[in-house]
C-alpha cells in the first residue's frame, strides 16, 4: 500500500531521496539548479538525505507520469542503484501522476508541496498552528484518497496514510470533508477573536509592525534584537509558524507592536496560504511591513520578489514596506551594497546589533510619515470628543482657552477624517 509520508524525520533512519526536476521552455538550467538546491535544503530540514538528482527537458508534463516513459524507466533503475526510499519532484504532481509513478517506481513519489507540509507539521506548536497545518494537509490529501491495493488494515504513518480499504473510500472522504469543515470553523472563530484584539489595540493607538521575509532570512533574530523577545531562532527553514507579538519602544517614547510571522518561500503552496490566512491577517492589517532580507544570500533579489508575490496573493502589497538587509556580519555579505540599490532600504546585523539603532529610527520615520499633526478646537463640554481624541491619537500639545481646548494631535488619515468637524476654531 502506498502512502504520503507526513513526518519524514519521525523515523529511526534518514530516508534516501532522489530529486527530480523538469526543464520547461522559458526556464534556464541555472534556475532549475537553484530550485533543486532549495528543494534539497527543504528535504534536509525534513530529516532526509538527497542521494541523487534527475533532470529532463520537456515541452510539457506527461499527463500520466509527468516524465517521459524512457526517463521514468531510467529513474526506476537509478532508485534501485542508490536504494532510495522516496522520489521528490520539484514541480507539483497530480494525484494520477503520483499514483502511476509509485506503481512504476515501486516507492513513494511526492512533490515539493508535500515536503513543505511535512516541515510545517514538524514545527507547529500552538493549537492554532496545528489546526492550520492539519487543514492544509487534509486539503492536500483529499484528492489523493484511493482504494487500497493490498491489505485492508490501516497503514501506519499519520495524516498521509491511506484508508483501511476500498469499502471505506467514501467513508474516509466524508470524514476528511467533515474534519476540514470543522477546522475552517475553528480557524474562523480564532480569526474573529484576533479581530476583537486588534480593535482593542486600535483604541489604544498601538501602531502595528509586521516582520515578513523569505524563510531563514533572520526574522526571529530581528524580533529578538529589537525587543529582547527571547524567541527561538535557528538556522533552519520554517522554524516560526505561529505569530509572536512584542512591544517595541521607538525614539521619543512611542510604543508600537511588532509581530514575527511565518516565513515565505518561492512557490508557497496555495493550500498553506489559505490555511494560514488567520495568521497572515496581521500582515494585511499592519501599518508597516519590515521586509527582512538575507543579505548574505546570492539569491537575495529573487527572494525579495518571491515574498512580494505572496504579499500580492494575500492582498497585502499595498501596505508600506521597509526593506532591511540582514546578516551584514557574515563574511562577503552584500547587505550594505544591496541596501544602496533599493530606495529607502537599510541594513543590519540582527546577530551583532550593528546598525540596529538606525533601523529603529527608520521604522519610526516610516510610521510617522503616515501620520499627520492636526490642530483641533474642542469645547470644554464635549468630553466625549476629548476622550476620543486621546484614545485614537497622540496628543502632543494642549492649550486651555475660555470656552474650548486647543489640541495638537498626531493621527492617521482615518483619524484626521473623523475629527475634521473640530479643525476650525469656533
Amino acid at each position: 500500500m502506498t502512502y504520503i509520508p507526513t513526518t519524514l524525520i519521525d523515523r529511526s533512519f534518514r530516508e534516501k531521496i532522489v530529486l527530480v526536476g523538469v526543464l520547461f521552455p522559458g526556464m534556464t538550467p541555472d534556475e532549475l539548479d537553484h530550485q533543486l538546491d532549495e528543494l534539497a535544503l527543504l528535504v534536509d530540514t525534513a530529516g532526509a538525505d538527497v542521494v541523487a538528482r534527475v533532470i529532463q527537458r520537456r515541452d510539457s508534463p506527461d499527463p500520466a507520469t509527468f516524465l517521459g516513459s524512457g526517463k521514468v524507466d531510467e529513474l526506476r533503475e537509478l532508485c534501485l542503484a542508490v536504494d532510495s526510499d522516496t522520489v521528490v519532484f520539484e514541480q507539483n504532481l497530480s494525484p494520477a501522476q503520483q499514483r502511476n509513478l509509485e506503481k512504476i517506481l515501486g516507492r513513494t513519489a511526492i512533490d515539493r508541496t508535500a515536503v513543505i507540509l511535512d516541515i510545517f507539521a514538524q514545527n507547529a506548536r500552538t493549537p492554532e498552528g496545528k489546526a492550520q497545518v492539519e487543514l492544509a494537509l487534509l486539503q492536500y490529501r483529499l484528492p489523493r484518497l484511493r482504494r487500497a491495493t493490498g491489505s485492508l488494515s490501516q497503514q501506519a504513518g499519520g495524516i498521509g496514510t491511506r484508508g483501511p480499504g476500498e469499502t471505506q473510500l467514501e467513508t474516509d472522504r466524508r470524514r476528511l470533508e467533515g474534519r476540514i469543515h470543522q477546522l475552517r470553523k475553528d480557524l474562523k472563530a480564532i480569526d474573529k477573536t484576533r479581530s476583537v484584539q486588534r480593535q482593542g489595540r486600535a483604541r489604544g493607538r498601538h501602531r502595528e509592525v509586521t516582520l515578513v521575509g523569505y524563510t531563514n532570512a533572520g526574522k526571529s533574530s530581528m524580533l529578538n534584537a529589537l525587543t529582547d523577545a527571547g524567541v527561538e531562532a535557528e538556522d533552519r527553514l520554517f522554524v516560526t509558524l505561529d505569530p509572536r507579538t512584542r512591544q517595541l519602544a521607538l525614539p521619543g517614547g512611542e510604543t508600537v507592536l511588532i509581530t514575527d510571522t511565518v516565513g515565505f518561500i518561492s512557490n508557497l503552496p496555495h493550500g498553506l496560504i489559505e490555511a494560514f490566512m488567520s495568521t497572515l491577517r496581521s500582515v494585511q492589517l499592519a501599518d508597516l511591513l519590515v521586509h527582512v532580507v538575507d543579505g548574505a544570500s546570492d539569491d537575495a533579489e529573487e527572494q525579495i520578489e518571491a515574498v512580494r508575490d505572496v504579499l500580492r496573493e494575500i492582498d497585502a502589497d499595498r501596505v508600506p514596506e521597509l526593506l532591511v538587509f540582514n546578516k551584514a556580519d557574515v563574511p562577503e555579505s552584500r547587505a550594505i551594497a544591496l541596501s544602496r540599490r533599493y530606495p529607502d532600504a537599510t541594513w543590519v546585523s540582527a546577530k551583532t546589533h550593528e546598525h540596529l539603532d538606525s533601523v529603529i529610527a527608520t521604522i519610526a520615520d516610516h510610521l510617522r510619515s503616515n501620520d499627520r499633526v492636526v490642530t483641533l478646537y474642542v469645547p470644554h463640554e464635549r468630553g466625549d470628543v476629548l476622550a476620543a481624541v486621546h484614545r485614537e491619537g497622540e496628543v502632543v500639545e494642549t492649550t486651555m482657552k475660555d470656552d474650548h481646548v486647543v489640541l495638537r494631535v498626531v493621527v492617521d488619515a482615518a483619524g484626521a477624517a473623523r475629527f475634521v468637524e473640530w479643525r476650525n476654531e469656533r
